[in-house]
């Protein structure tokens, strides 16, 4: 028994020697074996979108993408932040800024000098008074329109459907996208009024008789 054991542990070891040396054998395959594969994945995609065509699901995807457009532009997101006023406040806005850096043309010359204070209403003047309203707001509505046609101001919505007024009144509303407007302006309540008044803007918010929302 003991020199059985001997003979098998002494043939192991000539095994391992052997193949450590080099050499190996081929045992050939002891089952069924499969390439490793990762799927394509456009083709994933492909077969995915596929299958959405024809079962009618990418209709019904387009359907709500387009309507979800449509209704984003007949009805922006309102500006957020801005309230009805309360009470009258009124300040003037200078837009002045001071220049960070020179500004050269194309040919290298300085056309405007760091630290060089700049006034745009010194070169453009407004042509329009501009009115920022609740669109939604039946009396800020009505409160805007008295202020001139639309030649002599523009109203601007923070809330509503431009394009629902437009078809109301048959002249031009626009609006605030974003808030980059009434942000810059410092306006938090409507309705508001601006207008240039020499090198600076004149700001004022309204507390306005709202029966007509009632």
């Amino acid at each position: 028994m003991i020199r059985r054991v001997a003979l098998v542990l002494g043939a192991c070891a000539s095994a391992c020697a052997f193949s450590s040396a080099g050499h190996s054998k081929d045992y050939g395959k002891s089952g069924q074996t499969w390439p490793i594969a990762e799927p394509d994945l456009f083709e994933v995609i492909r077969q995915r979108l596929l299958h959405f065509q024809q079962s009618g699901e990418m209709d019904a995807f387009k359907g709500r993408a387009i309507a979800r457009a449509e209704e984003s532009v007949r009805r922006p997101t309102p500006v957020a932040g801005i309230t009805h006023a309360s009470e009258d406040r009124s300040w003037r806005y200078d837009p002045t800024i001071t220049i960070g850096q020179d500004i050269r043309d194309a040919g290298g010359n300085i056309i405007a000098a760091k630290g060089q204070r700049f006034n745009p209403l010194d070169h453009v003047a407004f042509k329009h008074d501009y009115v920022f309203i609740d669109g939604d707001s039946k009396a800020e509505v009505e409160w805007a329109l008295k202020h001139g046609d639309q030649q002599q101001v523009w109203i601007v919505l923070v809330k509503g459907s431009p394009i629902d007024r437009m078809k109301d009144f048959k002249r031009r509303f626009y609006f605030d996208q974003a808030g980059e407007i009434t942000g810059k302006f410092g306006i938090e309540h409507t309705p508001a009024f601006v207008h240039q008044n020499g090198q600076s803007l004149e700001i004022s918010e309204k507390a306005i008789n709202r029966s007509a929302d009632l």
